[in-house]
């Protein structure tokens, strides 16, 4: 019986180095997939017809919902930024009514004797430009956090010097007032949670309301 021929010396032995390529980039693909913080969210929450009725319900508890007490923990003036306290046990109907109020107090002119202004003595108001992060944890209602999300997401690494990361701070915020009034188009908006147009990062809890 004649041996098997030899293998020819020039014949591939094993996989295609193109298969070989394509499966590392897969696993590359798949290992970025697991390490990307879950509350990246590219685009923000989409209006469905379930989340639609869940803001409709809320807005509804929110006008008989009391207004939280609050705490004034950070005052940042330099970034016009405030952060205030409520209380652990506050719910998502009694923030949407804190939120509410402090639009109307900013519109009748009484903020000011509630919170620190942001822009005393500017022509257009002692809240021309703000931004009021509400928080229920002490921890993250500091100068700190109240730093790094007016600064956002987008600036460089060494551009300040914090312990808390910009996405453990954002899942923090339980609201987020925001006032401009040098922007004619949206003077003003709020919203439940936190979010970032320029960016495209929003928290879990994030829910425009105006």
């Amino acid at each position: 019986m004649n041996d098997p021929e030899p293998q020819e010396q020039d014949k591939r032995v094993g996989l295609h180095p193109a298969i070989v390529l394509f499966g590392v980039i897969i696993g590359l693909w798949l290992f970025i997939q697991a390490i990307i913080p879950k509350s990246k969210n590219i685009q923000p929450p989409q209006g469905n017809e379930v989340r639609s009725e869940q803001l409709a319900l809320l807005l509804k508890e929110a006008e008989s919902a009391p207004v939280p007490p609050v705490k004034v923990t950070a005052h940042v003036q330099g970034m016009n930024a405030l952060s205030l306290l409520v209380p652990h046990q506050t719910t998502d109907s009694q923030v949407v009514a804190l939120l509410n109020h402090l639009r109307r107090s900013r519109m009748d002119g009484s903020l000011a004797s509630q919170i620190p202004a942001t822009t005393p003595g500017n022509g257009l108001g002692e809240f021309a430009i703000a931004d009021v992060y509400i928080f229920s944890d002490p921890k993250y209602a500091v100068t700190e956090a109240v730093e790094i999300l007016s600064v956002g997401a987008h600036a460089p690494g060494d551009f300040y010097q914090s312990s808390i990361p910009f996405e453990i701070a954002m899942e923090q915020v339980r609201g987020h007032y925001a006032v401009n009034l040098n922007r004619k188009s949206q003077p003003e908006h709020a919203s439940l949670g936190f979010g970032e147009k320029a960016t495209g990062l929003y928290s879990r809890r994030y829910q425009p309301l105006f």
